[in-house]
């Protein structure tokens, strides 16, 4: 049986990663480092006659691309399911961030590392934050008022960081003094609970990596882990494949349950018989479930 688990998952990845790279119609930066910018896509939505009155702005969704926070895996891999979703009429962009070098963050790691501390999440918030002004100068397009924000796997768990950033500790240098304006977050198989992840050595150890090794990961984790950073006040939906070997099930769960703890309700979609990387296959059923789930959130 964890044979054919295995096989399966690869055979999901596979085709996942087989569609080619669909280039964006702009790209814009939000800092100075290469890895800053954001690649945007019109909705692709016909042209209106003339005579026809102005079509309305597009909601905006914000894709943050897994990875396990590591360096080989970039934003182009999401650029299908960035396509898909301009092709529903949603204005989207793609965002980059620094993530972790070759033999970088951790003694004794072997390379690549996952994420970079604490220019991964400078990345996200400075992303965020520049936004509505990027939007207005290259998507006029989109509407940042319907902004919705999703992510795969350590982007799904971005995702749900950035939607809490208003609850961050007071010395934490992303904190906001409100919520960040967002319709929702649609969180993909999210790295969504540090310690459910780390127990269950999700990508290999990903999480701790993330952090800076055992030594930093308890005074670091309250700064980063989104399970200790609620209620949001913000609609959050989960979708989870329950076949997932990559991030389990239970990971999804655990936070689900802390937001219930927190008197917070955070839906919950399983999808039977689907394990990670169906959740961005535009090729996969799964990922029209999960244009649904943002559709909700967006419109």
């Amino acid at each position: 049986m964890p044979d054919d688990a295995a096989a399966r998952a690869a055979a999901e990845e596979e085709s996942a990663f087989s569609h080619p790279p669909v280039d964006p119609d702009a790209t814009a930066a939000y800092g100075d480092h290469p890895d800053q910018v954001i690649d945007f896509y019109a909705p692709r939505t016909p042209e209106p006659p003339s005579s026809a009155p102005p079509a309305p702005l597009s909601p905006l969704i914000v894709v943050l691309h897994g990875g396990a926070w590591r360096a080989p895996y970039d934003r182009r891999h999401m650029t299908p399911f960035a396509d898909y979703l301009a092709r529903r009429g949603f204005a989207v962009a793609n965002v980059e961030y620094r993530r972790g070098a070759d033999g970088a963050g951790v003694t004794g790691e072997t390379a690549p590392v996952a994420g970079r501390w604490p220019d991964t999440f400078d990345d996200v918030a400075a992303a965020l934050d520049a936004l509505p002004a990027l939007v207005r100068e290259t998507l006029p397009y989109a509407d940042p008022r319907r902004m919705v924000v999703t992510g795969h796997s350590a982007g799904g768990h971005l995702a749900l960081w950035a939607a809490a950033r208003h609850l961050l500790p007071d010395d934490a240098p992303w904190r906001t003094a409100r919520p960040v304006p967002l319709r929702g977050v649609v969180a993909l198989a999210p790295i969504a609970d540090f310690a459910i992840a780390e127990k269950l050595d999700v990508c290999g150890g990903a999480v701790r990596q993330l952090l800076g090794g055992d030594d930093k990961f308890a005074e670091r984790q309250p700064y980063a882990d989104p399970s200790l950073l609620l209620p949001t006040g913000i609609a959050t939906t989960l979708v989870q494949g329950r076949s997932d070997i990559d991030v389990p099930q239970a990971v999804a769960e655990s936070y689900a349950d802390a937001a219930a703890k927190a008197g917070e309700v955070v839906g919950l979609t399983l999808l039977e018989d689907v394990g990670h990387f169906p959740l961005i296959d535009p090729a996969a059923d799964a990922c029209a479930v999960v244009a649904e789930e943002i559709a909700q959130l967006a419109w």
